[in-house]
């Protein structure tokens, strides 16, 4: 993660986004860098626009998370059925704990 922060850095201090340039920036802050990671990183961002896809994943943050909401409300008959199976092991463990209460006064 600390590769891509880099870049991000990079990118946003208006600097190019080099191989010398990440791991500069790794090792200034002390991370053990891996120079078949940051020429990774750098070959996947060639021809990348890092704002347009910072704008990209903004706007479709709001839709991936409308999709896990859908898919939880299609199953509220399991998720009721999993509370009245736990209320009815909460209420067998306290009324054994009743009787153990009994015995020690």
């Amino acid at each position: 993660m600390e590769y891509v922060y880099a870049a991000l850095l990079l990118h946003n201090a208006g600097k190019e986004v080099t191989e010398d340039t990440i791991t500069a920036i790794l090792e200034s802050a002390g991370v053990e860098v891996d120079a078949v990671r940051v020429k990774a990183l750098t070959a996947s961002l060639e021809g990348i626009d890092i704002s347009e896809a910072i704008e990209k994943a903004a706007f479709a943050a709001p839709t991936a998370a409308a999709a896990p909401a859908a898919a939880a409300s299609e199953a509220p008959a399991a998720a009721a059925e999993e509370a009245a199976a736990e209320e009815t092991e909460e209420e067998a463990e306290e009324s054994g704990m009743e009787g153990l209460g009994a015995l020690f006064g």
